[in-house]
């Protein structure tokens, strides 16, 4: 998968991963809910989504169903801000992430075991 999610499709994303199966209808409210956007944005949002591969939409009831896992979406975007932002290395993302924040003993201990699982 080489497509990626502009902003707004990574909201509805969002939405749909976590209720899916879901109408474009109950899309729409639940985004007018959060995010206050009305219907017709949503639809176009849906309708590039749809385009793109990230999901399907069945009838009745435009029933949309995620076609790529959320983890997979992860994995992907997460590639190309390290290879657009930190030239592909690992470690440079990893010390931008840590350097502000301080962890907690288990944080330290689950990245540890990452890292030593690999």
């Amino acid at each position: 998968m080489t497509d990626k999610l502009f902003e707004s499709e990574a909201k509805v994303m969002d939405i749909i991963w976590e209720k899916s199966p879901i109408s474009a209808k109950e899309i729409s409210v639940l985004a007018a809910e959060t995010i206050g956007w009305n219907k017709n944005t949503t639809y176009t949002v849906i309708s590039k989504l749809e385009a793109k591969g990230f999901i399907r939409r069945e009838d009745p009831g435009f029933i949309c169903t995620p076609l790529v896992s959320q983890n997979e979406m992860q994995k992907v975007e997460a590639e190309s801000l390290l290879k657009k932002v930190f030239g592909g290395s690992r470690k440079a993302l990893f010390s931008a992430l840590l350097e502000d924040e301080p962890l907690s003993e288990e944080e330290v201990n689950e990245l540890r075991k990452l890292i030593e699982s690999r």
